[in-house]
């Protein structure tokens, strides 16, 4: 009964998507406030059927309901009960009806937020987030419905993924998700602005904060999602060039773009077409990144593919979407004029627009090598896939010009940097950066690219050491407060520019820790009980592992190999770590867990490459086998997550409403306005 309701109420948000989509379009175009009025209630309840939706899938997992093709594709009766909830979004049709579920939500705010604001947006900003929604629903219920019943009912389930049961996979596809969807936002809004005429700096505002909150959540999702590579997939890496990780890097490249070129037309009323550009290419990106995990047209360990049909409906849709938005930006063509042109290319605007050509070229380059496949398949007649090198090849160049320009754009001067300018800003800066690269070639360090991140960082973080002191100092000085609490005010004055600091000092943190990987040891050996392999750290420190034992158990869900390991560090007892091998027998998969020993500057990683005589241990009849074991020392890869968390925590103090924004506005008296009026305002 439940799982029939959901079927239903997907069907009336179809009908009240599209409803409510033409209403506000026409209700825009029109002046009709009752018109707007409808669709933003369909909003409303275009939410309420979606959350109904995603609690009968809910309750079909836990219900054990294999009738539905879903359920028994993604559960089984020994799956924990976090990992039946979370089957919501384990798979290509919950993740479609969970992706519009979280759209829904956040349109509803966006209506709710603008009853008496915005109003001459309003209608299309509804229109548009409906329209999308009409899309996801048309796919979910024609191509990939949930509810979809099997010829029988199996008395069980196949089960997740082995790879998916990893706690951060489960909090990697919903930030991705928030991440997408909110993009979508800032999007709604630049049509509005298209449509409307009104392509001054208004809309730019209205949506920064969603712009915000949406890279917050793309940027914590990628983080997520290589913390889920490193500890589950068992290969000593964070980020392989997979086609779904690159596809979830697209938007989070331009993305990042255009929050640095929108100042630039904030403060010099410049890049106006750039800027409606690159919001429509993050949005287009998100729903690419989000056709690529589904379409099944490229492999991918993180696909979710399950048939070939959506990748049609997904690429015309992409396709509608790109007609209409450029004919949109032909349009308003003449709307784009800038208030000033640029005076030189020792400025702020020309580092910003640099840094801005910089993000795209990047994300031409991983788009092209995410494609590659498909075009030389469409050339040449067979597949010819990009690798790992080819993308390091063409993105650490690019990725250390932005770590300069994260030094550079923020502090020189705006129009025309003078020399004395140029002197006051980047002396300091620039000696710090060299006597890090001497301190480091002195201590042996020479991979050329390793040198320059390490020097470049060194420049950027005194870059920014540099501006906190300036503008702590001045604020102590003025206010006569101690010098701390001077800083915590002057961050709480301009959260914006000082949160954005903290978030580059954040990435600084983590391409120190990518940089590291210069500097990875490994070694590999057979070893029986009692045996010992040994492996030196870059930064001087002796591990001898000795493996003690193996032991087989059941678990929920699987059985259990486990060999445990002795784990000295320069002669002292450090520890033991456990690799693991994993049975899950409805799957009939064997998967590794690695076993990681984590220190402030560096990660032992240990894999169970292999077992002699697997079956004989798992049975009993072999206590005592020869196990393989691959060791690896990770430097600095602490600093990638640690720079991650300073990158959330600097995104949220440029998001955090000032005081001034939240002080309650003074009443004042006024006529009633009718909402037809209010649309037409």
């Amino acid at each position: 009964m439940i799982t029939s309701i959901g079927e239903v109420a997907l069907w009336v948000a179809l009908l009240l998507a599209g409803w409510g989509a033409t209403l506000g379009f026409v209700g825009g175009r029109a002046g009709r406030g009752d018109l707007v009025l409808s669709a933003e209630r369909a909003v409303y309840a275009v939410f309420g059927l979606l959350v109904v939706a995603c609690g009968a899938i809910i309750a079909a997992f836990l219900r054990n309901e294999y009738v539905y093709n879903y359920v028994a594709g993604y559960s089984n009766r020994e799956l924990s009960l976090f990992y039946k909830i979370t089957g919501l979004w384990a798979g290509q049709t919950g993740s479609l009806v969970f992706w519009a579920t979280l759209l829904a939500l956040f349109s509803a705010i966006v209506v709710a937020q603008n009853r008496r604001r915005n109003r001459e947006f309003m209608p299309y900003v509804t229109g548009t987030n409906l329209a999308v929604l009409a899309f996801f629903l048309v796919v979910i219920l024609f191509a990939s419905n949930p509810f979809e019943l099997l010829d029988f009912t199996p008395l069980d389930g196949r089960g997740l993924n082995p790879q998916l049961q990893n706690y951060w996979m489960t909090i990697h596809p919903p930030t991705l998700y928030l991440g997408f969807t909110c993009f979508t936002i800032p999007f709604a809004f630049c049509v509005a602005a298209l449509l409307s005429g009104r392509l001054d700096t208004r809309w730019i505002a209205t949506t920064r904060r969603w712009t915000l909150l949406a890279w917050f959540f793309l940027t914590i999702g990628i983080i997520f999602g290589m913390m889920w590579a490193y500890e589950e997939l068992g290969w000593g890496g964070y980020w392989f060039w997979d086609p779904v990780e690159n596809a979830s890097l697209l938007p989070w490249l331009t993305g990042t773009a255009y929050l640095h070129s929108v100042m630039i037309q904030e403060k010099r009323g410049m890049l106006k077409m750039w800027n409606v550009l690159l919001v429509m290419g993050t949005f287009l990106l998100s729903i690419f990144a989000t056709f690529l995990t589904r379409s099944g047209l490229i492999e991918s360990v993180h696909s979710f593919a399950e048939n070939l049909t959506i990748a049609w409906i997904f690429l015309g849709f992409l396709s509608a979407l790109i007609l209409v938005t450029a004919g949109l930006v032909w349009w308003r063509r003449d709307r784009f004029e800038p208030d000033h042109r640029m005076e030189s290319f020792l400025s702020r605007e020309a580092a910003f627009l640099g840094n801005n050509l910089l993000f795209v070229t990047a994300m031409f380059a991983v788009l092209w090598g995410t494609m590659f496949p498909l075009i030389s398949e469409g050339f040449a007649g067979r597949k010819i896939t990009v690798g790992p090198v080819w993308f390091n090849r063409v993105n650490i160049p690019i990725g250390l010009m932005l770590l300069a320009l994260l030094g550079i754009g923020p502090v020189i001067a705006w129009r025309k940097a003078s020399p004395r300018n140029l002197r006051r800003n980047f002396a300091v800066p620039g000696g710090v950066a060299l006597a890090t690269a001497a301190v480091l070639w002195m201590v042996g360090v020479r991979h050329t690219y390793a040198l320059l991140t390490f020097a470049l960082g060194a420049f950027t973080m005194a870059t920014i050491a540099v501006e906190f002191h300036k503008g702590t100092r001045a604020r102590a000085h003025i206010e006569r407060e101690r010098y701390f609490p001077a800083m915590v005010h002057l961050v709480a004055r301009n959260r914006r520019r000082y949160g954005g600091y903290v978030v580059h000092a954040g990435l600084v943190v983590m391409f120190a820790g990518f940089a590291g990987a210069a500097f990875n040891v490994e070694e590999q050996a057979a070893l029986s009980p009692g045996e010992t392999v040994k492996i030196r750290s870059p930064f001087g420190h002796e591990y001898a592992l000795t493996y003690q034992a193996m032991s087989s158990y059941p678990a929920q869900n699987m059985s259990k190999l486990v060999a445990s390991v002795e784990v000295a560090r320069n002669g002292e007892f450090a520890g033991m770590l456990t690799a693991e091998k994993r049975a899950y027998s409805r799957r009939e998969e064997v998967v590794s867990e690695v076993g990681i020993k984590r220190a402030w500057n560096e990660d032992l990683y240990l894999i169970l490459a292999g077992i002699d005589d697997m079956e004989g241990v798992a049975r009993g009849t072999n206590p005592r086998p020869v196990v393989t074991l691959r060791v690896l020392v990770n430097p600095l890869v602490p600093w990638i997550w640690l720079g991650g968390l300073i990158m959330a925590i600097g995104t949220l103090v440029a998001m955090w409403p000032s005081a001034e924004s939240t002080r309650p506005v003074p009443r004042v008296r006024a006529a009633r306005v009718p909402e037809r009026e209010l649309v037409e305002a």
